[in-house]
């Protein structure tokens, strides 16, 4: 199993999540069809801050939900690396699928979306009305970092997925079932750096287990490492208007 230098079955995850997107485009607005939204000029621009700061890394793998925004996160990020591998894609990383929000403007949204992960771990609690259950959402996404640990092809790998998602697999990693799904803020562009060791199945089971989890890093911006000016939330950085986002 290929493990980090000086490490014995160590491996790296980089998760990302995908860069800033505007859910409000004429586009996404017309079809009402957030799925295809991309990234906006900032959102490339944290991308591309984001390539260079791992720009040192040698990925193994690289992996993305498939969505464009994730896609052109990822495909910004590795290639600014040097010999990078293919991107693959993972329909389970996709973020939470959420329900219908009767709102009227943005700052409805923002209001009805500010304290939906603060009940992430309410029995059979959902993503808005209708959306899916947050517990489902951790499973798969919890079964994709499972499965990929118990393949020995890589020892670092690049991971791009969604606020959502990321706050679910960070708050498995950290011990806390969904209970610390709130405390984990995700800008866009945000890396987080996620260390597996791995030791050889007991008991006859198939495949490497994990022995422990270490948080390296979390909620990493290159494009603004002290985030500065950075005084809104994720949510409320996306569903604002450029005049209502104020100065630094």
């Amino acid at each position: 199993m290929s493990s980090l230098p000086g490490t014995t079955g160590r491996r790296r995850v980089y998760l990302m999540r995908h860069g800033h997107v505007d859910y409000f485009a004429p586009e996404v607005v017309r079809t009402r069809n957030t799925r295809n939204v991309v990234l906006t000029e900032q959102g490339r621009m944290e991308a591309g801050a984001a390539g260079r700061a791992l720009a040192v890394i040698a990925f193994d793998r690289a992996i993305c939900s498939g969505l464009p925004r994730t896609r052109e996160t990822a495909e910004i990020v590795l290639s600014l690396c040097a010999n990078s591998p293919p991107l693959e894609i993972q329909p389970d990383l996709e973020e939470i699928h959420g329900g219908r929000a009767q709102v009227t403007s943005r700052a409805e949204l923002v209001a009805t979306m500010a304290f939906q992960f603060a009940r992430s771990a309410d029995e059979g609690a959902t993503m808005l009305e209708g959306g899916e259950v947050f517990a489902h959402a951790q499973t798969r996404a919890v079964a994709v970092i499972r499965q990929l640990l118990s393949e020995s092809d890589w020892k670092q790998i690049l991971v791009v997925a969604h606020e959502g998602i990321n706050r679910l697999l960070l708050s498995w990693v950290a011990g806390a079932g969904l209970l610390a799904t709130n405390a984990f803020e995700q800008d866009t562009g945000c890396i987080n750096v996620i260390d597996f060791d791995m030791v050889p199945a007991a008991n006859g089971r198939p495949g490497p287990e994990i022995a422990r989890a270490l948080i390296k890093t979390v909620n990493l911006t290159p494009y603004n490492y002290l985030k500065h000016g950075m005084n809104l939330t994720s949510l409320e950085a996306i569903f604002a208007r450029e005049d209502e986002r104020g100065a630094d």
